[in-house]
């Protein structure tokens, strides 16, 4: 079953998983075996691309969701939560399964955070009515559901949308969809073990055989390095105190395709990415955490008077 869809048109297009996250927040990482008290606790939706497109749209950009809900009390959280945030879900779809849920500890003090991911419901090609959609300017991935996402990346490819593609760590083998992505942002999690390198410009040059686009390694606290097809880039990261770094990726990856969507320059996307994602590491959650528009500006204002 899908919901209505709103004839608005949306600047970003997003396809990707939406766990139901559940975030306790332990003073330190028990072992193996060992039971724990959480000083906090945090129920909200997650997923690289739904994340992503809740920062775009406190960036005030028109965003839209397709994804898999289960017919359940998590999937109707999830759905009520993106409308919330202003993001267009008449392209979701509710499924008899189960929604998928992840459930982590955070760490106080160093903010580091390990999850565990349960999801068996996903977006087929099939869901996918191609002529129903809103036509975007970028559409953005997480490779999780290849079909569903080889199908749509086509079609942007089709009508002349930017693809975009999201990958944290080593999952599924996303090589088919390489050759369509216009952004490529991964992070060195992926990366290197992909390309079998052990820096990230090395790894970028391998990916650039695969990858036609313009691609970026995050690296963490290291920052990222991009490639834009002339020259290497690099954007250190900002230092800022860290409460959670759980979202701070997919901040980076709105506050990134904001100035792709803005026509910026790729230092100035990398540079307005690594706010974004600093400004995340200092809140709790990854959509609670995700910063607005105007706290980005001020951040960055800050800095650039601070090195004045």
């Amino acid at each position: 079953m899908k919901l209505s869809r709103s004839k608005n048109s949306v600047e970003c297009l997003g396809l990707g998983i939406v766990p139901l996250d559940i975030l306790f927040t332990v003073p330190y990482f028990p072992k193996a075996g060992h039971k724990i008290d959480a000083v906090n606790l945090i129920i909200q939706g997650g997923g690289p691309v739904p994340n992503c497109l809740v920062g775009l749209s406190r960036f005030g950009v028109r965003t839209a969701f397709i994804g898999a809900f289960g017919d359940d009390l998590w999937g109707r959280m999830g759905i009520d939560e993106l409308k919330r945030e202003q993001v267009d879900v008449g392209n979701v779809f509710i499924k008899r399964q189960p929604s998928a849920l992840a459930s982590g500890m955070i760490e106080t003090g160093s903010g580091r955070r390990t999850i565990a991911l349960y999801r068996k419901i996903a977006v087929k090609p099939s869901d996918l009515n191609l002529h129903a959609l809103p036509v975007p300017k970028v559409i953005h991935l997480d490779g999780r559901d290849l079909p569903a996402c080889l199908k749509l990346a086509r079609w942007g490819r089709k009508i002349g949308a930017r693809v975009s593609l999201d990958i944290g760590s080593m999952r599924n083998d996303v090589s088919p969809l390489l050759p369509l992505v216009d952004l490529l942002i991964v992070a060195d999690a992926f990366a290197l073990p992909f390309t079998r390198t052990r820096a990230a410009r090395a790894a970028i040059t391998e990916l650039r055989r695969r990858c036609p686009g313009m691609i970026v390694v995050t690296e963490g606290m290291k920052g990222s390095l991009g490639f834009d097809g002339g020259k290497w880039r690099r954007q250190r990261a900002y230092r800022v105190k860290n409460v959670d770094t759980t979202g701070a990726g997919d901040s980076f990856h709105a506050g990134y395709l904001y100035g792709v969507l803005k026509g910026w320059s790729m230092p100035e996307c990398l540079e307005f990415g690594a706010a974004a994602a600093a400004l995340k590491c200092t809140q709790p959650g990854a959509r609670t955490g995700a910063p607005r528009l105007s706290q980005v500006r001020q951040f960055l204002r800050k800095r650039r008077t601070a090195n004045a």
